[in-house]
């Protein structure tokens, strides 16, 4: 009968199903897009918080830099206070100590009571006196007792009670695609922030290199976070980039956050992402996928609505029949399908090329 032969085609046109592959299938696409960039994603929400970031807050130390620095006065590690510090350092995953570890000759050292407290440094003790390596501070040097540094690169104290204190100097390089990467995110209309917890003439440099005004030097974890929770309180969305110890904190905090694979393990499990490579990219590249992503579940969902609002009046008035109103929903699921598609079949960037100015961000320099 012609009004069961409606009804039946009713059911059929008002069958959910492109409103259901709406998201899901923009997301498959979109996580296995980021994957084949060398792009984790832990978070199942990841893709819709990172779309909504306007904010970029940027780690220096293996973040922006290669996480690869070089100890400029390996003279220093000489004597048996040199030995002293190679070994504490070599319980630390910071640069700067793995760096400084692997400068060294390797000597054993037997320390006992070995611990790192983020955004500080290590402390240790050796036949019952108390090692320090970290912060000028934290490892406790008066200024009247420390060397003269005439260094603006990087650098960690080592201290043994007793004795005097010594500088370790190191030279960073920027990632290579850094300055270009600062500079897409800045086209996008995000605002860019440098937070670390480097000296303020190291963090100036790098800031001066890559075109970030705003940055703030000195940070502890609970700084950056107070400072990304001061961000959040004026209505930002805020995505985190860091790799280490004293990162994991504000990783957490931030609305998404994206980690690099040489991280500490800390912040990759506080991460929303985890990119592979040198390259600073996969960062740009993640922000503009979730963005794109955002974009076609709308368009998807404005699709299935428009479906319904056209095909189901159709079949109420008994202008469909069952078969074409079973054609009309497998086609809306594929235009789905196909539309979502579209994000896969997206531009790469690459920026293999080393911009300028992206030579050591810290020359030689010399301990008086």
């Amino acid at each position: 009968a012609p009004p069961l032969m409606n009804a039946v085609a009713v059911l059929i046109i008002t069958c959910p199903c492109a409103l259901g592959l709406a998201v899901p299938v923009v997301q498959v696409i979109a996580v296995g897009r980021l994957l084949k960039r060398g792009i984790l994603t832990k978070s199942g929400d990841g893709l819709e918080r990172l779309a909504s970031v306007d904010t970029v807050v940027f780690d220096k130390t293996g973040t922006l830099t290669t996480g690869q620095p070089k100890l400029l006065n390996p003279q220093a590690l000489t004597g048996e206070a040199g030995a002293m510090a190679a070994a504490l350092a070599a319980h630390s995953k910071h640069p700067l100590a793995r760096a400084l570890a692997q400068a060294a000759d390797g000597r054993p050292v037997d320390l006992t009571a070995v611990e790192e407290v983020a955004g500080q440094g290590l402390s240790a003790v050796h036949d019952g006196t108390p090692l320090r390596l970290g912060r000028k501070a934290w490892c406790g040097v008066a200024e009247g007792e420390a060397p003269c540094v005439d260094h603006a690169g990087p650098e960690i104290w080592f201290k043994r009670e007793g004795s005097a204190p010594i500088a370790f100097l190191f030279g960073e390089e920027l990632r290579p695609d850094a300055r270009e990467v600062v500079s897409r995110l800045k086209a996008r209309g995000l605002q860019v922030l440098l937070l670390s917890g480097d000296r303020e003439s190291a963090v100036a440099a790098v800031a001066r290199d890559l075109g970030i005004g705003d940055w703030l030097a000195g940070q502890q974890p609970g700084q950056k976070i107070a400072r990304i929770q001061a961000l959040q309180a004026e209505g930002k969305k805020v995505v985190m980039v860091g790799d280490g110890l004293n990162d994991a904190p504000a990783l957490a905090e931030a609305t998404a956050s994206l980690s690099p694979a040489t991280a500490a393990d800390i912040s990759q499990t506080a991460a929303d992402f985890v990119f592979q490579g040198a390259n600073l990219a996969p960062v740009a590249e993640a922000l503009e996928t979730a963005s794109r992503s955002r974009r076609l579940v709308v368009e998807n969902f404005a699709l299935a609505f428009g479906y319904n609002v056209i095909a189901v009046p159709l079949a109420v008035i008994g202008m469909v029949t069952p078969l074409i109103a079973a054609v009309a929903m497998s086609s809306s699921s594929i235009l789905v399908i196909v539309n979502a598609l579209r994000l896969a079949r997206g531009r790469r960037h690459t920026a293999n090329k080393v911009p300028e100015g992206t030579a050591p961000v810290a020359e030689p320099a010399a301990v008086k």
